[in-house]
């Protein structure tokens, strides 16, 4: 049945446990891929996001703060979405002396991916504000069969 949940390799996982697999994992989260800017999704390259269910549809809340609205792109790729959003690095053009002491924030691009199957495209609304992108995602109507007799020949 339809979930709206973020992509991830290691959901469909399937497979007995392997500690080498582990350990890479392990390893390319915290020498690699992750937090200094390597080329996967690690913790500087994901927002956090929250899905809460209302019935008639989905509420997903994104937090992107710093961000300003036309850096933020939603995209629907048959039943995917993806939300990307970039952010501009300003304080090397800004600051020719080299004032700085520390530079921590961070910016690059960021991207999630979400599985859309079960949501009526045309009914969907995006709002930013306060750092928040809100996306409301109107469930697909099920449609229930009625109860019918089929007459043998």
């Amino acid at each position: 049945m339809f979930e709206l949940r973020p992509f991830d390799r290691r959901n469909n996982r399937v497979s007995a446990y392997d500690p080498f697999r582990e350990m890479e994992t392990l390893e390319r989260a915290f020498f690699g891929d992750g937090f200094w800017g390597g080329r996967g999704a690690g913790a500087l390259a994901a927002f956090r996001t929250d899905v809460q269910d209302k019935g008639d549809s989905f509420l997903l809340e994104a937090d992107l703060p710093g961000f300003k609205k036309e850096d933020i792109h939603i995209d629907l790729d048959g039943d995917t979405m993806t939300i990307s959003a970039e952010r501009h690095s300003d304080h090397e053009e800004k600051d020719k002396e080299g004032s700085y002491l520390r530079c921590e924030r961070s910016y690059g691009s960021y991207r999630r991916s979400f599985d859309v199957s079960g949501i009526e495209e045309s009914g969907m609304t995006a709002e930013y504000a306060d750092g928040v992108l809100k996306l409301t995602l109107p469930k697909k109507q099920q449609t229930v069969s009625g109860a019918r007799r089929i007459e043998i020949q």
